[in-house]
């Protein structure tokens, strides 16, 4: 099986093929293809993969090209999770956004539109390609805005794009070690919403919901990351359990203000580290695995480091520094490819789970899988706090896609007025201006 990975000399492909490494079932990935626009990003990562396979029977084969043709014909699976602009882009829409006094983010609020603006023309273009070169090929979508980009593919590829995040995955692991659920894979986690933008609202183990236990009990809610990085009392007052990522909205004065007193913001502290792995990579004698190692321990380690410093929550617990994204694609290929019905959460077509949304409309649900794909459960409605947020973001997606397909200045103005974090349509105006100075990949917007 042929699985090809967009993005191929993105810092984290070895997470994805050191998973496929551990799996020696019939039917495994046999081949791998990275596919970059960037020769001496692709020649680093080759290393280390190298290096990972080095003592491995039967590891699969890896090339890689800059030709995206070439790495899509043939195509059982491919893997997207490329970077429209690379992190220089990444920390100007950080620095634009914070000088109009919003959050830059790169999936929420003004940072996470101007990334969408960028990346969905190209990953349309890609949509396009693989429906004419690999039209039985699964997509597995983890280029950001995750949510975003796999609606915009949807329209080429349906169901066969899959937008996949290690978010929910890691929420439901901490709540259910927090639980004391011996095996958390037994566990149900009742999750709903947008990418970055949902609750798990129960945690059933053999049909029990634990989660009111977790809630009831401060000491033992206030001890993982959500509640330190909430607080226990605004926790108990939603009676669920948000996303991380919702830290941005609930306490968004306090994460803007963290951002503009740091030393650096993340995009600028991850372009500087990054730089220096793929300078060290250039030299022949470099231990390319040791290397990338020691640069990913302290990436992971300074993940949303400053929502935890407004929110006082001190370090990140060692626990949750194992990714678990490359888990999530492994499990939804195995699924698929030897259906194997599984659960997992993801990012899919509504198809009429959420009223208060149209079918089309990309929502993150747990979903079954199997050799035809994904399939979302039926859920609960939302209370009407979260619908709204829910409501209000997706309409703002939608302005993207449109100013993504139409090349409007006027769509794009609206989709940043629209965000609950973008106080001010003069704001949205200048965040505009801001991002076409300096990004010329929306030169596109007239």
């Amino acid at each position: 099986m042929k699985l090809t990975i967009l993005g191929g000399g993105g810092f984290r492909v070895p997470l994805v093929y050191g998973a496929l490494l551990g799996d020696r079932a019939e039917g495994r990935v046999t081949d791998v293809v990275l596919h970059d626009l960037d020769a001496g990003r692709l020649s680093a990562v080759a290393r280390v993969l190298a290096e990972q396979a080095a003592d491995v029977p039967g590891a699969p084969a890896v090339t890689a090209t800059t030709d995206l043709d070439e790495a899509l014909r043939g195509a059982d699976f491919v893997f997207s999770a490329i970077r429209v602009g690379g992190l220089e882009g990444r920390a100007a829409d950080e620095r634009v956004a914070l000088d109009q006094g919003v959050l830059g983010q790169e999936t929420v609020g003004a940072g996470g539109i101007a990334y969408g603006l960028r990346t969905v023309p190209v990953a349309v273009d890609i949509a396009r390609r693989v429906a004419r070169l690999a039209p039985d090929a699964w997509v597995i979508n983890f280029t950001n805005p995750a949510g975003l980009v796999t609606e915009a593919m949807s329209r080429y590829l349906g169901n066969r794009v899959i937008g996949i995040c290690d978010s929910p995955v890691g929420l439901g692991r901490r709540i259910a070690r927090v639980l004391g659920v011996a095996n958390p894979r037994e566990a149900w986690i009742d999750y709903v919403g947008l990418n970055h933008l949902g609750w798990v609202r129960g945690l059933r183990v053999a049909g029990r919901d634990e989660l009111p236990r977790l809630l009831a009990d401060p000491d033992l809610l206030g001890s993982f990351e959500e509640g330190k990085l909430f607080g226990t009392e605004w926790l108990r007052s939603l009676g669920a359990i948000p996303n991380e990522y919702l830290h941005y909205y609930y306490f968004n004065r306090e994460a803007v203000r963290a951002y503009q007193d740091a030393e650096k913001t993340r995009g600028a502290f991850l372009r500087d580290q990054q730089a220096g792995f793929y300078e060290a990579m250039q030299r022949p004698d470099a231990e390319a695995l040791k290397t990338w190692e020691s640069t990913r321990a302290e990436r992971e380690a300074t993940y949303m480091s400053e929502s935890r410093a407004a929110a006082g929550a001190g370090e990140r617990d060692a626990d949750d520094l194992s990714g678990g994204y490359e888990k999530v694609a492994l499990a939804l290929m195995r699924a698929i490819a030897r259906d194997e019905r599984t659960t997992l959460i993801l990012n899919v077509r509504n198809q009429g789970t959420l009223s208060v949304l149209d079918t089309d409309a990309v929502i993150e649900v747990p979903c079954l899988v199997d050799a035809n794909g994904a399939h979302p459960v039926a859920v609960d409605p939302l209370p009407d706090h979260a619908t709204g947020l829910v409501c209000a973001v997706k309409a703002v997606e939608r302005e993207v896609l449109v100013a993504s397909e139409s090349g409007s200045r006027t769509a794009a103005v609206k989709a940043f007025a629209l965000h609950p974090l973008v106080d001010s349509v003069n704001v949205a105006r200048r965040l505009v201006e801001g991002y076409t100075a300096a990004h010329p990949g929306l030169a596109y917007l007239k």
